[in-house]
């Protein structure tokens, strides 16, 4: 009997002061919390969701409306009738079935360009953190300045440069341009000098790894996170684009979603049913956004807790 008590008493000691340091802990972050801001932040968190929601919310309940509703009654509420099967067959069949063309163009050109695109600038990036080479802050800066020079004021002499090329009005015109991303390069620099170490390459070599070796199996999937968010933002900027096709296009066979809904918007003066094909377009230009967005952020959460826990 005085054996079993002799064990069982440490056991419960050990333990007290494990939990007491939890409850101090979880007291330490609950006193440290102002309640002034944690309102603040919350409403400018909710302030900020309104402000992105309301409109995906306006275009789903409009896409339901017939054209008469869409201006007889309120943009946010549905209308007398439900017709959005009929809306949505009336954009898959308007102007001899273009609108799935359309989408075809979209996945090629801000699919296949995210990618490469994606791929190019880890590299690049990878490359500019982790080696030493003649010119290297120039470049860095080279990058920096392309960083700051919007997409529509290089759209021109990109037209231009093609046109000498005789590229114009091909699917090419508008995806060799996508292919370069220097926020993405400027983005997996900063990452890579963060999550690669310097010791685990060493490590490699030591190991008789090539150079391009010791990216793909060792630093590539260090960068992961980094590679998540530059595919996500070079596609949402590939698949919005519209000054570029605009310019390199005339086929409206090879518009994507964003030119051929204007081509569409263009026309509601004198056929005020392509207002009605314009708005269900659009929600459905959406859809694949925020599949892409659902399907990534589980490599967002998997690159925040990686190395967190300890084996």
């Amino acid at each position: 009997m005085s054996t079993t008590a002799n064990t069982s008493t440490p056991t419960a000691k050990t333990h007290r002061p494990v939990k007491a340091r939890e409850d101090h802990r979880s007291g330490a972050r609950d006193a440290g919390r102002n309640p002034a801001t944690t309102i603040i932040v919350t409403a400018v968190l909710a302030i900020v969701a309104i402000y992105f929601l309301v409109p995906v919310y306006w275009v789903i309940i409009n896409a339901t409306k017939t054209t008469e509703d869409l201006f007889g009654t309120s943009g946010f509420w549905l209308g007398n009738s439900f017709v959005l099967g009929e809306n949505l067959k009336a954009v898959f069949t308007a102007n001899g079935g273009i609108f799935p063309r359309w989408a075809v163009n979209s996945m090629i050109y801000a699919g296949l360009g995210s990618v490469i695109a994606t791929y190019f600038a880890t590299a690049a990036g990878y490359a500019l953190a982790k080696y030493s080479f003649p010119g290297r802050r120039f470049v860095y800066a080279f990058v920096l300045g392309g960083v700051l020079v919007p997409g529509t004021a290089v759209a021109l002499p990109l037209f231009f440069l093609f046109s000498s090329l005789g590229l114009t009005n091909s699917y090419l015109s508008v995806l060799i341009p996508s292919l370069v991303s220097p926020f993405g390069l400027f983005l997996s620099s900063i990452y890579s000098s963060a999550a690669v170490p310097d010791e685990m390459l060493e490590a490699g070599r030591l190991d008789g790894v090539g150079e391009l070796g010791i990216f793909h199996r060792i630093a590539l999937p260090q960068l992961v996170p980094a590679l998540v968010t530059i595919l996500l933002f070079q596609f949402v900027a590939i698949w919005n684009n519209y000054m570029l096709p605009l310019v390199m296009l005339a086929d409206e066979r090879l518009y994507p979603i964003t030119l051929g809904l204007d081509n569409w918007r263009a026309q509601t003066d004198r056929l005020p049913e392509f207002f009605q094909l314009t708005t269900t377009g659009a929600l459905l230009s959406v859809i694949p956004l925020a599949i892409l967005i659902l399907v990534l952020q589980r490599f967002w959460k998997g690159g925040l807790t990686e190395g967190s826990v300890k084996g």
